[in-house]
């Protein structure tokens, strides 16, 4: 290649290097102008999320204030539940002490009751229905001697094979 043919490729290299070169500086200045308008925007907003921060952290202040006493009165309810729940036990085991007693004893009552009702079955049994059957017995016997001596003759053939053949 002859000197002059490289002569205009390089001048050629030249200015597109050159024209790279001002694209670049361009798109520097244009950043440069973003990055301003963006601090301009920054420095507003840095106050007002101060603010916010600020607000916040009394908020998270307040709030640990808060719970610091829902937790104190969350405690307090607990112990006191927890005494209150002994309190109850203890009633509840005194009550079902109490009703065990008072079941014991009135199974006492109803089985001395039952003893008493049948001593005094056993005693009318005894005393009584035993009486009676021998009276109805002597009085059975003596109606039977009474109806013997008033037929006064033998029994009838027909009727003694009648009642014969009963007790076949």
């Amino acid at each position: 290649m002859d000197q002059q043919t490289l002569l205009v490729i390089m001048t050629v290299f030249v200015v597109v290097a050159a024209i790279a070169l001002a694209i670049q500086a361009g798109l520097l200045f244009g950043m440069y102008r973003a990055s301003r308008s963006l601090e301009e925007n920054a420095r507003r907003l840095v106050p007002k999320v101060e603010a916010l921060v600020e607000s916040s952290r009394c908020a998270v202040d307040d709030s640990r204030k808060l719970i610091d006493e829902v937790t104190i009165k969350t405690g307090e309810i607990l112990d006191s539940t927890r005494k209150q729940l002994a309190r109850i036990d203890e009633l509840l085991e005194d009550a079902s002490v109490r009703a065990r007693v008072q079941f014991d004893r009135a199974e006492l009552v109803l089985d001395e009751a039952m003893t008493r009702a049948h001593e005094t079955v056993a005693l009318v049994h005894s005393g009584i229905m035993k009486p009676l059957r021998e009276i109805q017995g002597v009085a059975a016997g003596v109606r039977s001697a009474i109806n013997y001596l008033m037929r006064g003759r033998r029994p009838d053939p027909a009727h003694v094979t009648a009642d014969e053949e009963m007790f076949i």
